[in-house]
């Protein structure tokens, strides 16, 4: 049996950061008591012992290198609804429909662009040495083995222990003692951001700020967002961007949308509480937007704390009050329903679409301001690719401008649904199965809002089963109605069994539609 005795240097820091290869003494004994020559042996680190040292020359749009590693994708859900039973859809639905987005805008209107750091490769290797010699002797944690033999970087770990040492490579929390009996407690940043560090020149003393934001929800690939949209917003103190991100929890913004918030706006937590947050959360307030609705509006357009409150969200609703006629009373309600109208051009926007419709429908300047009442998101949807189709879709079924100009200003919300999706589907189920005319939508326009799926093709077929369904033209007065009401009013039958058989319906349209895939 052979033993190996290895004198260590003092301190990790002479392994990592010496200008010459460390030197190391040695003595090695056999069981029989022969000993060989005390002597010295030198590290040798190879370049090609790790392929994620290798960079890409590939680079992207921003002029970084671009990572060979996978990159994480999340899918994300659809925040609003316009009810259960209606088939309005979010912001998100009508930016893939083509209407106009919302723009967002930075500080100063200034974009920060990533840019790549020069990495610290011999730094690495030597680490990648240092880990696999204490693996030899022994002073190697199980997890330290596995970075070992995978091949993953981790870089110096200090004797004075609860430091962060390196620029981007390791956050240290324990001790180490130089004859291998202590405790290794170890963090490493490089396991945990090993893409950002490899995308961006990653200062060590952002480090506690990327720990707290990732409890929000936060990834590598976020923060590369973040710093390519406002690299300054990732040098913030955490303690300033705690106290920042706690009062936008307490002002009601869910913890769930502070992840949205901070790839919108990341210049958000640059925003001090007392002189830009405080006095905007006010002026909503002012507006009189209940407290319960203040962080659906932050969440909604957190570009607002980027413009002056005296210079810019005064002066848009004054427009609001004084050009465009939206009653001082409806103003509250009016930003709840888009709170984007208080970040865009509103002299633009309102002009150029009440000029629109006036031209096209002959709608006079009443009609538009109680559609814009009633629906403020007009607003923002394209003329071209979103008002115009679907006004051009009214009249190809029948509809003369009057009727469309009645239904638009009754339901606003029709200029928001998909045309495939919805409005030709239940214009086909309206002439097709409830053999009804085009002229019925002017005196139920609701029809156009409702979901198929769910209310108006269960609703027709209940009352077909019972043989209640009236001969003719279907009375589209029959959707209207709670469920409830409906099943008292038309169908007399309990509500549970008109639930239990829209269920059974909607599994066999669900199946038929699947077969189709």
């Amino acid at each position: 049996m052979a033993v190996l005795s290895l004198q260590v240097p003092n301190s990790l820091n002479s392994i990592l950061f010496s200008p010459s290869p460390p030197s190391w003494s040695f003595s090695f004994s056999f069981s029989n008591g022969g000993r060989l020559k005390r002597g010295k042996f030198v590290v040798l680190l190879s370049t090609h012992s790790n392929p994620k040292i290798l960079k890409s020359n590939k680079k992207s749009k921003y002029g970084q290198r671009i990572t060979p590693y996978d990159t994480d994708e999340e899918e994300e859900a659809e925040d609003e609804e316009f009810g259960k039973h209606y088939d309005m859809s979010g912001d998100d639905w009508l930016m893939n429909d083509g209407f106009a987005e919302t723009h967002e805008f930075g500080v100063n209107g200034k974009i920060f662009k990533s840019q790549k750091g020069s990495g610290n490769q011999r730094l690495q290797e030597k680490v990648r040495g240092s880990k696999a010699l204490k693996s030899r002797q022994g002073l190697i944690t199980a997890a330290e083995q596995m970075d070992v033999r995978n091949g993953n970087d981790v870089l110096k770990k200090s004797s004075a222990g609860n430091v962060y040492q390196t620029s981007n490579k390791m956050k240290e929390v324990g001790s180490f003692n130089r004859d291998g009996r202590g405790k290794s407690l170890l963090r490493t940043t490089e396991n945990k951001y090993q893409r950002l560090s490899d995308e961006i020149d990653l200062d060590e003393k952002w480090l506690p700020l990327l720990d707290y934001l990732s409890t929000f929800g936060l990834k590598e690939s976020h923060f590369i967002q973040m710093y390519e949209r406002h690299m300054p917003s990732l040098q913030i103190n955490v303690c300033s961007a705690q106290e920042r991100l706690e009062y936008l929890l307490s002002v009601g913004v869910k913890q769930r949308d502070i992840r949205r918030i901070l790839l919108r706006q990341p210049q958000i937590l640059e925003y001090t509480v007392e002189n830009n947050l405080k006095p905007r959360v006010a002026f909503l307030m002012g507006l009189g937007i209940p407290n319960s609705r203040i962080g659906q509006i932050i969440a909604s357009a957190p570009s607002l704390f980027s413009y002056s409150v005296e210079n810019s969200l005064k002066p848009t609703v004054r427009y609001l009050i004084e050009e465009v006629g939206i009653k001082e009373a409806d103003l509250g309600k009016v930003v709840q329903l888009s709170p984007q109208i208080l970040v865009q051009r509103i002299d633009i926007s309102w002009n150029t679409r009440y000029m629109f419709l006036s031209k096209e429908l002959g709608a006079p300047r009443d009609s538009v301001v109680k559609m814009v009442r009633k629906h403020p998101q007009l607003l923002h949807y394209s003329i071209d690719d979103g008002l115009l189709p679907r006004i051009n879709f009214l009249r190809s079924i029948g509809m003369r401008n009057s009727d469309i100009l009645k239904v638009l200003t009754s339901l606003t919300q029709v200029l928001s649904l998909s045309l495939e999706d919805n409005l030709k589907p239940k214009y086909m189920y309206l002439v097709n199965e409830l053999n009804n005319e085009v002229h019925s939508l002017t005196k139920y326009p609701m029809y156009l809002s409702l979901s198929l799926d769910q209310r108006i093709r269960p609703r027709h077929r209940f009352l077909v089963s019972l043989k209640k369904a009236p001969k003719g033209p279907f009375p589209l007065g029959s959707f209207v109605p709670t469920d409830e009401c409906f099943c008292q009013q038309w169908a007399g039958t309990s509500l549970d069994k008109y639930l239990a058989f829209r269920q059974r319906l909607l599994l066999k349209e669900f199946a038929k539609k699947y077969e189709k895939q």
